[in-house]
């Protein structure tokens, strides 16, 4: 198995979005982020990239396609099969085991919609044992400020996810939540977490607003 994040830099595309943007649907220019891929894949072999929508449909890839298929979470028991979950914000989780490997989009909504359980649940359908998660660069739980409305909603379904800012309002902890499932599911953590709004070497919508995408990728 090998893994990686990827950060900020180190790819060709400019302003807002340099350097190494992954992700083709932020108004970056398309072959600065075509190269920007290129550059990646150099290190890690092809690489299968999804369009995310915050929903819980699960790819089974079993050969990289050009066409991105609409998911939240990708999984693959092939090897030579590079995942990749982008991220400016949300959790980008890796899902490691001998047998099957995923690339899981964490957010408020992927965690609302138990995202990660179906995940771990189609791998272990697969035939993965002692699967092993690492959750990268993701906003933290001071950061993440959202209505009172929002708050009720996730905490009452994840009282791990109860957090504050500095000033008092409320937050939402998403890697503390996520945690807690991981925990719930048997699955050991290593936690490769920095905020990506505290990191200038990191993308983050929340602080940015256009901003380009990093990726968490993983194979077998």
């Amino acid at each position: 198995m090998t893994s990686r994040f990827t950060n900020r830099t180190g790819g060709v595309s400019t302003g807002a979005f340099a350097s190494l943007n992954l992700g083709t649907h932020v108004g970056d220019d398309l072959e600065s982020v075509t190269q920007n891929r290129a550059i990646v894949e150099k290190s890690v072999g092809p690489i299968q990239f999804m369009t995310q929508v915050h929903g819980d449909r699960i790819a089974i890839i079993e050969g990289v396609t050009d066409v991105d298929p609409t998911a939240d979470a990708l999984v693959t028991g092939i090897r030579g099969i590079s995942l990749a979950v982008q991220v400016a914000d949300c959790i980008p989780l890796l899902l490691n085991s001998r047998e099957v490997v995923a690339a899981v989009h964490v957010g408020r909504r992927g965690l609302v919609n138990e995202i990660t359980r179906k995940t771990i649940s189609l791998m272990r359908e697969m035939g993965a044992q002692g699967i092993s998660a690492i959750i990268g660069p993701a906003i933290c739980g001071s950061c993440y400020e959202v209505s009172q409305e929002i708050f009720d909603e996730v905490v009452g379904l994840h009282p791990f996810a109860q957090s504050k800012t500095p000033a008092g309002t409320p937050a939402l902890d998403l890697p503390a939540a996520l945690r807690s499932v991981l925990s719930d599911e048997g699955v050991g953590i290593v936690n490769k977490f920095t905020c990506t709004v505290e990191s200038s070497e990191h993308f983050s919508y929340r602080r940015d607003g256009i901003t380009g995408r990093q990726a968490g990728i993983i194979s077998l």
